[in-house]
């Protein structure tokens, strides 16, 4: 008897994988409610530039308060993080810029004027964080149906925290892991399986966003080494602007083209998935035709949650 495919038991053709109208629009607003959000505080930041900026009594005096010297870096055109690789010369010399090209020439304006470059170097800086929100939304929402799989069939599982690096044993309540969850572990049948996520595979030389290991979480780190640990290595893009989906997918698809041929080249034939949330109708019909043809194992659309959760299910028993 022919085994059922994994995709079959949440897709029954292309058409399930195209994402509606509906979740378009419920994704730009959560992606507009965040960016507000996070917006929130550069705009404190600049009421409060002002309310300083204007106890000066001209622009040429700003460069005398050491206070107010990260904020000038900012309107000046530096991000944060671009200021920790200039030297404070350099930094000097901006500032210096700033004031005798654009401040000084707007007379009793100047206040004004430095608010407004400040909060356009933090508008930057926020449009970056926010073209990184799909995918650390992706990642999360995966990570939390992976534990919903795993505590709906009582199977413990430790956490790997992304910043003390640090795994340790989920016990209780495991409400926002997934905010600062890099990895999760667990057995089954037997079998340690282990999940890490954006990591840097050697034999691709690229990173991959989600990688199921065959070992405990205490070798994860010396498995990342050895291509027989790899079970499955997935592909995830939680964008939800249809006007990125077929570069999203193209991407995506070259990235798991390009981890197949590698691991093929061992002898090796891990699982490969994908996970995307603007699926087009042409790019459903592609993503179909490779699960059709065996070179993909799984896919399913972000923006519905039984697709997601039957993949997940699939990923914990492999």
């Amino acid at each position: 008897m022919t085994a059922i495919q994994p995709y079959r038991y949440h897709l029954k053709n292309s058409d399930d994988l195209v994402v509606t109208y509906e979740a378009i629009r419920a994704g730009f607003l959560s992606l507009v409610l965040e960016k507000n959000r996070r917006a929130a505080p550069y705009v404190a930041q600049a009421r409060a530039l002002k309310v300083e900026a204007s106890k000066v009594a001209n622009a040429a005096a700003l460069k005398n308060i050491a206070a107010l010297r990260p904020a000038l870096i900012t309107a000046a055109g530096i991000s944060g993080k671009a200021a920790t690789h200039i030297s404070s010369t350099d930094l000097d010399e901006a500032i210096k810029e700033l004031v005798s090209k654009y401040l000084e020439p707007a007379g009793p304006a100047f206040v004004e004027e430095l608010v407004f470059r400040f909060l356009l170097t933090c508008g930057d800086t926020l449009g970056g964080s926010m073209r990184n929100f799909g995918g650390a939304i992706a990642k999360r929402k995966l990570a939390r149906s992976i534990m919903a799989a795993l505590s709906l069939k009582k199977i413990p599982f430790y956490w790997l925290h992304s910043k003390n690096k640090k795994w340790a044993l989920v016990k209780g309540d495991d409400t926002d892991l997934e905010l600062n969850m890099k990895g999760i572990s667990w057995s089954v049948d037997q079998h340690e399986r282990t999940v890490i996520f954006d990591i840097v595979v050697p034999l691709v030389d690229k990173n991959v966003d989600l990688c199921l290991f065959d070992c405990s979480y205490s070798v994860a780190a010396d498995a990342v080494r050895q291509p027989e640990r790899y079970i499955a290595l997935g592909e995830l893009k939680g964008g939800v602007d249809p006007a990125g989906a077929d570069e999203h997918w193209k991407t995506a698809g070259s990235a798991l083209k390009r981890i197949r041929d590698a691991f093929d080249m061992q002898g090796l034939h891990p699982h490969t998935f994908f996970i995307g949330a603007a699926i087009a109708i042409a790019m459903a019909g592609e993503i179909w035709a490779d699960l059709e043809g065996g070179m993909l194992s799984n896919a399913a659309n972000f923006t519905k949650e039984e697709q997601v959760a039957s993949v997940c299910s699939w990923l914990v028993t492999l």
